[in-house]
């Protein structure tokens, strides 16, 4: 049996840190001495070798109490403490590329982006971004679709941003926290009016059509008639119960000219993907322009 100052000087810790391990119940006590003093069996201090390693991780006593009594597996543990560690780096990149964006601006710039930084939390979070959408989306869609379409429209943030990035965001969030045409009845497009047809038709079929519009701008090819185009214009015809004819694209065509846009949201998304990843207001502009392309040329 060891006492706890041998115990303590064969672990190369202090009695004070045995004697608070011990009060915490991570290390048992032996019986005691007759005069009352703790004393510990051989299995303690391998037992204090273990605590202090998981105290070296930076793990709570809580948890670290948890893995001795095998409550949690190590495996488990760790994991948590990287996703936290993660987190933390993450808000950490954050607010070292926003301290950047302020130090490189020019000093009449620096209070509207300090307002705009400080309405954000860090690390950010897309969930305004989403309840624009759900708000923004015609009413009575399929809860599959809204959340397919959510998900397609709601850029993924980088855990590394460039100061720029951290100012489109920003600007992101305050455009969606703001009242703006886009979450009224004035502002939407014409297929979320009474005319608009089937909007759960359409924008199914709209999917389809700008994951295929997203393959041609990936390539760099410019507007031109094919499946993407056929498959968008589609969509639209389906949600009217109409046919794709010469006469229906030249309508579709003036009709989408006409309809309110929410531009400035995609060209703020697109700062924070990057080219690379085209967003679906740029593939809608790639299908009107291939619209407008190929009616030039139709004749009734």
């Amino acid at each position: 049996m060891l006492s706890i100052g041998e115990l303590a000087e064969r672990a190369g810790v202090t009695v004070k840190t045995v004697r608070f391990y011990s009060d915490r119940g991570l290390l048992p006590e032996g019986a005691r001495s007759s005069g009352g003093h703790r004393r510990y069996g051989p299995e303690a201090l391998e037992r204090l070798h273990l605590i202090r390693s998981l105290r070296t991780l930076d793990l709570p006593v809580p948890e670290v109490g948890r893995v001795l009594d095998e409550e949690d597996t190590l495996e488990d543990v760790v994991a948590g403490r990287l996703r936290e560690i993660s987190a933390r780096l993450t808000a950490l990149r954050w607010q070292e590329a926003a301290l950047q964006l302020l130090q490189d601006c020019a000093p009449d710039e620096r209070a509207a982006r300090l307002r705009l930084i400080g309405s954000v939390a860090v690390p950010p979070s897309t969930a305004p971004l989403a309840r624009f959408w759900r708000r923004w989306l015609p009413p009575r869609l399929p809860a599959r679709l809204v959340s397919a379409i959510v998900e397609q429209a709601v850029p993924q943030l980088p855990e590394g941003p460039t100061p720029a990035q951290v100012l489109a965001f920003t600007r992101l969030h305050a455009f969606v926290s703001a009242p703006c045409p886009g979450t009224g009845r004035q502002g939407q497009p014409a297929a979320h009016g009474p005319d608009g047809g089937r909007p759960a038709v359409l924008y199914d079929g709209l999917r389809e059509a700008y994951g295929l519009a997203a393959e041609q701008l990936r390539a760099d090819r410019p507007p031109h008639e094919g499946e993407a185009l056929d498959c968008f214009v589609s969509a639209y015809a389906r949600s009217r119960s109409t046919q794709d004819t010469p006469d229906f694209r030249r309508r579709l065509g003036r009709l989408l000219a006409a309809d309110p846009r929410i531009d400035h949201y995609w060209t703020l998304t697109a700062e924070l993907n990057g080219p690379s990843q085209p967003t679906p207001g740029a593939t809608h502009d790639w299908l009107c322009a291939a619209l407008d392309s190929s009616t030039v040329h139709l004749t009734d």
